[in-house]
């Protein structure tokens, strides 16, 4: 790869991740979840990243944005959620990009990578809150695990961490992820213009 088209790729890239990180500053949450369950579209530019350029470009874009968003926002878990989206990058980029290769780079994988990417992503925020988010919320201020439930679950029927994950966490990601991605196929028409330049510009071949 040239010079040039490296510092073509860097601009393309810095764009990208200046998109994203204003996009994820504008979240907001769902009536009925938890207050610290937000949705913005942040995604949408992780998803062209992927695609156009890689795997590598994605997930710089996906943990620059969540740099930004404390360098803007600050945050509301006490860098909790933030660690969790980190880690959950690497669960959304690469499989994503993985099955969108393996399909031929077509819009037919691009559908099948967005809904193994619903089934991933939903999976880990279970495991997540279980075992990452709200036990570190319980250690932080002293309480249980069922106490810190109780206390942010934003309805009376969620009691437990049981009640919470089946009420609020598989539900909102449902949500979440089925509109980001409904929203990047709305846009697949012009997205599609992009991405093939993107990978012939860029020699997208991992």
């Amino acid at each position: 790869m040239s010079k040039s088209i490296k510092v073509q790729k860097l601009v393309y890239t810095a764009l990208f991740i200046a998109l994203a990180g204003a996009l994820m500053s504008l979240e907001f949450s769902i009536p009925g979840f938890p207050p610290f369950y937000k949705l913005d579209f942040s995604d949408v530019p992780v998803v062209i990243a992927t695609f156009g350029m890689g795997p590598a470009c994605g997930l710089s874009v996906a943990a620059l944005k969540i740099v930004i968003k404390l360098l803007t926002v600050g945050t509301n878990s006490m860098f909790v959620g933030e660690l969790a989206d980190l880690i959950s990058a690497f669960l959304f980029v690469l499989p994503l990009y993985f099955i969108y290769s393996k399909g031929g780079k077509t819009k037919k994988s691009m559908a099948v990578a967005f809904f193994a990417s619903i089934a991933i992503r939903t999976a880990w925020a279970c495991f997540a809150n279980a075992f990452i988010s709200l036990p570190l919320y319980a250690k932080a201020y002293g309480m249980s695990v069922d106490e810190v439930v109780a206390a942010v679950g934003g309805r009376a029927s969620i009691t437990d961490l049981k009640s919470f994950i089946m009420i609020a966490t598989i539900p909102f990601n449902l949500i979440k992820l089925s509109v980001i991605y409904a929203v990047t196929w709305l846009l697949a028409e012009r997205i599609w213009k992009i991405i093939p330049n993107m990978q012939k510009k860029f020699a997208v071949a991992e």
